[in-house]
C-alpha cells in the first residue's frame, strides 16, 4: 500500500511540475498562438489604462458617410481626457468572450472602471447557438480557469463544445419552437416558430394590398432575433453574473453598456408586440444588475432612432456616428458618477 501511495504521490508531483514548466515556458507562445486575442488584455496592462470598454463589432463598424468615424468607447473617452483609457474590442464576442478576457487583465494593472457591452441580442438562441459559436469556444479553451497544462489537453484532444453546424441549427430550431412566449394579455401566437410562419405566409403588404417581401423578410428576422425573453437559466445571464463577481474581486466599478436596437423599425413593422418582448428583456437586465453596488446599468435601448442605424435588411447594432456618440454620450454621463 506505502508503495501504490508512493507511486501516486511521484505521478503528481510530476504532474505538478509538468504543469508549472508548460506554464512558465510555454503557455505564453500558445496563448498567442491559440487565443491572440488574449493580447488586447495584456495591452490594458501595458497602456496603463485605467478605464476599459468591452465590445464586438458595434464598437468600432461605421458609415461611410461618417465625418468621425470613432468607436463608442472613443466617443466616451473624449470626457476624460486625463486618464488613460483603452478597448477590448472582439467582432462577434458576448458576455462569455468578455470575461475571460477580463479575467486575463493581469492583476497589478491599474484598471479602476470597466465598461461592457449588453447586446441583447446575445440572451437569444440565434446567438447562443450561432454557427460561430464552435471557433469562439476553441478560443476560449486555454482561457479558463483550469491549469494551463489542463487546458492544453483540452485543446489538443477537442475537449471543448465542438457542436456542428448542423447540430446548432437543430438547437435553435428545438428553442423556437419550445420556448413559450408569455404576455400580460391574449396574444395570438405562443413561440417564436408560430409568430415567424405566420408573418410569412400572411406577409407585410403595401398600401395598395400588394406583398412587400423585403419588409415581410425584415419583419421574420426581427422576430427571429427578439422574440424571446429572458430568464434566470440563460447561459448569458451567468456570463454577466461571473463578469459582476469578477469587477467585485477586482474592486472595479462596473458599468453595463446596453446597447440601441432599432425598436421604431420594429413597431414599424410588426406593432407594439416585439418592442413590448424588447423592452421587457431589457427592464429583466436593469432590475437584476442595476442595483448591485459599485454596477450601473446604462439603458440605450431607445437611444438611437432608425435613422441612425446603418443596416437596412437585417438587425444589426451598427450605428452612423451620430448613434455611436449618443450611446457614448449616454454611458460617460454615467461614468461620471466614480470621477
Amino acid at each position: 500500500m506505502k508503495k501504490l501511495l508512493y507511486k501516486f504521490a511521484l505521478l503528481a508531483a510530476l504532474l505538478v511540475l509538468m504543469n508549472w514548466i508548460y506554464g512558465k515556458f510555454f503557455f505564453k507562445n500558445d496563448l498567442l498562438k491559440h487565443s491572440d486575442e488574449v493580447q488586447l488584455a495584456w495591452n490594458i496592462a501595458h497602456d496603463s489604462c485605467a478605464m476599459v470598454y468591452t465590445g464586438e463589432s458595434s464598437n468600432h463598424t461605421f458609415a461611410w458617410a461618417d465625418k468621425d468615424r470613432r468607436k463608442i468607447s472613443d466617443f466616451i473617452f473624449d470626457q476624460f481626457p486625463e486618464m488613460r483609457c483603452g478597448d477590448i474590442t472582439k467582432d462577434a464576442s458576448h458576455a462569455e468572450v468578455y470575461y475571460y478576457l477580463l479575467k486575463h487583465i493581469p492583476d497589478d494593472s491599474p484598471v479602476e472602471t470597466v465598461i461592457v457591452t449588453m447586446n441583447l441580442r446575445s440572451f437569444g438562441y440565434n446567438w447562443i447557438e450561432s454557427n460561430l459559436e464552435t471557433p469562439i469556444q476553441k478560443q476560449l479553451v486555454l482561457l479558463k480557469d483550469n491549469p494551463p497544462l489542463v487546458n492544453r489537453f483540452k485543446l489538443a484532444f477537442k475537449a471543448y463544445d465542438m457542436s456542428t453546424n448542423a447540430e446548432r441549427a437543430e438547437h435553435r430550431v428545438y428553442h423556437r419552437n419550445h420556448d413559450t412566449l408569455v404576455f400580460p394579455y391574449n396574444f395570438e401566437y405562443h413561440t417564436n416558430y408560430e409568430w415567424d410562419y405566420n408573418t410569412n405566409r400572411k406577409g407585410i403588404m403595401n398600401a395598395d394590398g400588394t406583398r412587400n417581401q423585403e419588409k415581410t423578410l425584415l419583419a421574420i428576422t426581427f422576430i427571429q432575433q427578439y422574440a424571446f425573453q429572458i430568464h434566470d437559466d440563460n447561459p448569458r445571464v451567468k456570463d454577466f453574473d461571473n463578469i459582476v463577481e469578477l469587477a467585485r474581486q477586482r474592486g472595479w466599478n462596473l458599468i453595463f453598456n446596453i446597447l440601441a436596437e432599432n425598436t421604431e423599425q420594429a413597431q414599424n413593422l410588426l406593432g407594439n408586440d416585439l418592442v413590448f418582448l424588447m423592452r421587457q428583456n431589457r427592464d429583466y437586465l436593469v432590475n437584476r444588475y442595476g442595483n448591485l453596488e459599485n454596477v450601473t446599468v446604462v439603458d440605450n435601448l431607445e437611444a438611437v432612432p432608425d435613422q441612425y442605424f446603418i443596416d437596412r435588411t437585417f438587425t444589426t447594432e451598427h450605428y452612423t456616428e451620430a448613434g455611436r456618440r449618443s450611446i457614448g454620450d449616454n454611458v460617460a454621463e454615467a461614468v461620471k458618477k466614480y470621477y
